[in-house]
């Protein structure tokens, strides 16, 4: 199990909860309704990788295997305590490097609300606090220009583009490459986000 784990997050209307097979049904009708939106950003399979799509029941399934590996931290995103999308702490790595990577999703009824960057600033400030993380990372494709500004309105720092880094939509797509690390928010994500945002 990975430090930190699990843990229940909240700010205000948003918060971040450990996903689980309860969320099956909602989480099904959330990516029906938004797959047109999604459809774009989200990781497949490359031939010869295993099915695709899967099932939620083998996604969750996966999912709460690693975290009892401590490799991930899979969460549902919440507003005003209903799931609207989903966050999963990936590549989590001890040793030297004390790291892990961030992906995330939000239904397009709930997007620009401010729920995404909430739910990435309470997931780093847990991960570089009390998990006891270095660095988080995002990767992001450059198109993406939804989830640029998520990044940029958190302060998250360029650091390169990685050619054909995730099979996206069909095909290996480059993506832009961006990190906070410990010494860059001592303050905090959030509180960062609360005073630029306000």
């Amino acid at each position: 199990m990975a430090r930190g784990w699990p843990v229940t997050l909240r700010d205000g209307q948003v918060g971040v909860r450990p996903l689980a097979r309860r969320d099956a049904t909602t989480w099904s009708r959330l990516r029906a309704d938004n797959l047109e939106w999604l459809a774009p950003w989200e990781a497949t399979l490359p031939p010869g990788a295993g099915p695709s799509p899967i099932s939620y029941v083998t996604m969750i399934s996966g999912l709460r295997r690693r975290a009892r590996e401590g490799k991930v931290m899979p969460f549902a995103v919440t507003w005003e305590g209903q799931m609207v999308g989903q966050l999963t702490v990936n590549a989590i790595t001890g040793g030297s490097a004390q790291s892990a990577s961030i992906g995330y999703w939000v239904a397009r009824s709930h997007a620009g609300r401010g729920i995404t960057p909430t739910a990435v600033a309470l997931v780093t400030d847990h991960l570089l606090g009390p998990a006891g993380l270095h660095r988080v990372d995002i990767a992001i494709r450059p198109e993406n220009a939804a989830s640029l500004r998520v990044v940029e309105k958190l302060g998250f720092q360029r650091i390169g583009i990685a050619p054909r880094y995730l099979h996206i939509a069909g095909d290996w797509q480059d993506h832009v490459l961006f990190q906070l690390t410990s010494e860059d928010v001592p303050e905090g994500v959030l509180r960062r986000w609360h005073r630029r945002h306000v």
